[in-house]
């Protein structure tokens, strides 16, 4: 388990899957995170190199057919911690022989955590070591805890949006693709109520959301705390049936579409990157 702090905050994560286990404040004895009961045994994994599933856990790349699972296999697997200061560290995944039978590429997948006074930074940075093109995508899975404080419970808290928002809800299927046809659903509005009835059919999927920032707030407490996500055009908001969290997880990438072709080629929101080159996207937690 590494760990970072600050006058403010104490952050922990674990080398299993760059999983952040705590954000602390050491001035409000609050912790910000879910415990990982049994309603959901994770905290916040890291999703790479798939976002989501994949229709039939299957794609094909170059005539060639791989079993990938959920989200990927980046989150049950170890970390090699590369660098640290007094208020960062960088771990590291590469390709190891395990990867190369789910994902025939060489790369280097790094997470980076920053303290800054009451935010925590998440960079996901990618490089490609191949002679051709890597195909990827990434993303985040929070978990925070509900209520924050004692005295308050799950319905007193609701989410807000950084602006008001008309974006269409992107239905999941059985099977955990994503649906053709979007439904209504914000009625430009910024305030979200939470229930917890209201993830009994899986995430609410949102597709190019035009905030860039959700909070997590409640008129009963001045506490809460606000995601940052510039750059990350898929967002997935999600609670397991009857826990106490709210997951707000910033996508560069989506699951798999019910008439999804299996190409990896053609997967919507792959990200592309030639020869060389690198990708880097960061989100913001900050507490309060």
């Amino acid at each position: 388990m590494h760990t970072l702090s600050n006058e403010i905050l104490e952050i922990k994560i674990a080398a299993r899957g760059a999983e952040l286990q705590s954000i602390y404040n050491k001035q409000t004895r609050l912790e910000y995170m879910w415990h990982a009961g049994t309603e959901w045994p994770k905290k916040s994994p890291v999703l790479f190199p798939v976002v989501g599933g994949l229709k039939n856990n299957t794609y094909s790349f170059k005539n060639n057919s791989y079993t990938l699972s959920r989200h990927g296999f980046a989150r049950e697997m170890d970390f090699e911690l590369i660098n640290q200061t007094n208020n960062s560290l960088t771990i590291l995944l590469k390709e190891n022989t395990a990867t190369l039978l789910q994902y025939p590429f060489s790369f280097s997948f790094y997470v980076k955590y920053t303290l800054h006074t009451n935010n925590v930074n998440i960079s996901y940075i990618v490089e490609n070591h191949n002679e051709e093109n890597l195909y990827f995508s990434v993303g985040a899975h929070p978990a925070f805890a509900l209520p924050l404080i004692d005295g308050t419970s799950y319905e007193d808290y609701f989410l807000e949006f950084e602006t008001k928002e008309d974006a269409p809800l992107w239905p999941i299927s059985a099977e955990g693709l994503i649906e053709n046809n979007s439904i209504p659903f914000s009625k430009n509005d910024r305030k979200l109520p939470l229930t917890k009835d209201l993830f009994l059919k899986d995430a609410l999927v949102f597709k190019n959301l035009v905030s860039k920032k959700i909070s997590i707030k409640s008129d009963k407490t001045p506490h809460g705390l606000t995601v940052s996500f510039d750059g990350f055009p898929y967002m997935g908001i999600w609670a397991a049936k009857n826990a106490d969290f709210v997951c707000i997880e910033p996508w560069c990438g989506i699951a798999d579409s019910v008439n999804a072709t299996g190409k990896l080629e053609d997967k919507e929101g792959i990200n592309i990157l030639r020869r060389g080159e690198s990708f880097e996207r960061s989100f913001g937690v900050e507490v309060y």
